[in-house]
Formats: structure tokens, sequence, C-alpha cells
């Protein structure tokens, strides 16, 4: 069944943390949390992984939200060493992954689709994470305190799990939470559209 939502943003997604991004730069989106198959292909680099799924969520949302809206899409794919880093689920697993990154530098992959009156555009930013050298405390206080298990990586850069990190080397530093908002922008100029222009008066 389709909802029609016409003019209005979607965020293809179920995530505080993307809504939050969205909210704080004064787009308030309903939230449509996707039915996509999110299972890994092998062979997949990461990159492609994270367009191919920002791209399919925008699609398979924009279904459902009907024509007129703004349906914004997202994915993030964390790697190391040949490894993806996918959202841990478990303490046990957060803790593991910190306990391989430490010390090390971690990709993240941030890919954004838009999808807008029947076309679908999408974009890419690269985000590389050198992570302190973390012990097994410093990690078991970490994890417990903040539960990052909704995490790729198995941290919140914009949060308590900032404080893991030595460094971080991006074009857009907001790529790191969830939805790179310079490439964005970019993608809603190019489409005609501009938040700046929709925001209430």
């Amino acid at each position: 069944m389709s909802i029609t939502i016409l003019g209005q943003w979607v965020l293809a997604s179920g995530s505080k943390h993307r809504a939050k991004q969205l909210a704080a730069a004064g787009i308030q989106a309903a939230l449509m949390p996707p039915h996509c198959d999110e299972a890994l292909i092998a062979g997949e680099a990461p990159h492609a992984r994270a367009l191919r799924l920002a791209e399919a969520k925008a699609r398979e949302v924009a279904t459902r939200a009907g024509p007129g809206a703004i349906v914004i899409a997202g994915d993030q794919v964390a790697h190391a060493a040949g490894n993806i880093l996918r959202k841990p689920a478990s303490i046990a697993s957060a803790c593991d992954q910190l306990a391989a990154a430490s010390g090390r530098w971690v990709s993240f992959e941030s890919a954004v689709a838009i999808h807008i009156n029947g076309q679908c555009q999408h974009a890419l930013t690269l985000t590389r994470v050198k992570f302190r050298t973390l012990t097994a405390t410093l990690i078991d206080r970490y994890v417990n305190a903040e539960m990052p298990l909704d995490a790729a990586g198995s941290f919140y850069s914009e949060a308590v799990g900032g404080w893991l990190v030595d460094r971080i080397e991006s074009e857009d530093p907001s790529a790191l939470i969830g939805l790179p908002m310079l490439a964005l922008g970019r993608l809603l100029r190019d489409a005609g559209v501009d938040p700046i222009a929709r925001l209430p008066d």
C-alpha cells in the first residue's frame, strides 16, 4: 500500500542517528525503514556495496512514499584489511571489532542516495579513521557505556566513541555519523532542491 507524502522529506531508514543529522540541518523527515536484502555479495567491493544498498533503499521506499516525496537513503560499510565490519549486534562482537581496530586504520564508505520524481542519484564519501591503541579494559568500559551495537565499526564518533580515535581523514566529517551531508547537499541542488529555500518562513 502506498502512502502519498507530497513534497515531504522521507528518510529511507529507521536510524535515529541519520534522522538527527537531517533534523540538525533543518530537514524534518518522515522515517520509513526500507525492506531490502542486505546479504553480502561475494567479491563485491565495500564502496560498491554501500552505493548499491543506498540506491536500493531509496528506490524501495520511493515505491511506498508516493509521487512528490523527496526520499533520502544512506548506507555505510566499514572495512579493514580486506574484512567488512558489520554492525556487531552483541557486546562480544563489538569488543572483538574494536580490539581488531586497535592502533589501526579503518575505512568507512558512506553512501547517500536521493529519489526525486522517478530519478535516483547517489554519491559516496570515504572516511579513514586511525584508532588509538585500545586496551581490553578501555574497550569493555566504552562498549558497556555506549552500547554501539547498531554502528558499523562498533563506535559512535559523535559521542563517547570519539575518544577512541587518534585521527580522522575525510572531505566531510559528517559522513562518519552515517550520512555524508556535503554530498547530500550537492545531490539535492543538482536535482533542483535547495534545503534552505524549503525552510519555513
